[in-house]
């Protein structure tokens, strides 16, 4: 007999972390959460440099155990060359399905003292959704400036937190 406290009794609810940052460079936008958002500079990268599609490829990676976004696409490899990151995003999603994975959660953090992000949230949860195949109330986005502190604050970059919540049937390993 299982007692209910048990490993095996409890639902197999994992929880993954991601953090990105990409500095400033020439442009006339940035990619945030895959939304084309218009600014006087853009962030400097390999792919589209979008920090929170990054940080959620990072954060769902991080609920089956498989490495970070540096490992599936290497900065190192030319393919990767100013690719969309919403590809990174699907591929983790992928990856989190075919270990047994349901998405449950996405919610990402962006750290920026500018552009302004608030009229953009909703097109940007919108898009996770559609990338990840969930319904937009699963998807958060928010947004919080550096108080004019560090290289955020001083409009060098942007950075991104995000957590991913999945549930995995099986063994999900």
């Amino acid at each position: 007999m299982t007692d209910a406290l048990t490993p095996a009794a409890l639902p197999d609810v994992r929880t993954g972390n991601g953090y990105d940052v990409h500095r400033f460079g020439p442009g006339d936008h940035v990619m945030l959460c895959g939304v084309a958002i218009p600014h006087d500079k853009a962030l400097s990268g390999h792919s589209d440099a979008d920090v929170g599609l990054h940080a959620l490829t990072d954060a769902l990676l991080a609920t089956c155990g498989a490495g970070d976004i540096g490992d599936h696409f290497p900065p190192s490899d030319p393919q990767w060359k100013g690719q969309a990151s919403s590809l990174f995003l699907d591929h983790a999603a992928r990856i989190v399905r075919d270990a047994g994975g349901t998405i449950m959660n996405a919610d990402v953090s962006i750290v920026a003292e500018a552009p302004k992000i608030a009229p953009h949230k909703q097109a940007m949860r919108e898009r996770l959704a559609a990338i990840l195949g969930i319904e937009v109330g699963r998807c958060s986005v928010k947004a919080t400036t550096n108080e004019k502190m560090g290289f955020v604050g001083r409009g060098e970059g942007i950075a991104a937190i995000a957590t991913a919540s999945v549930v995995y049937v099986g063994t999900g390993d």
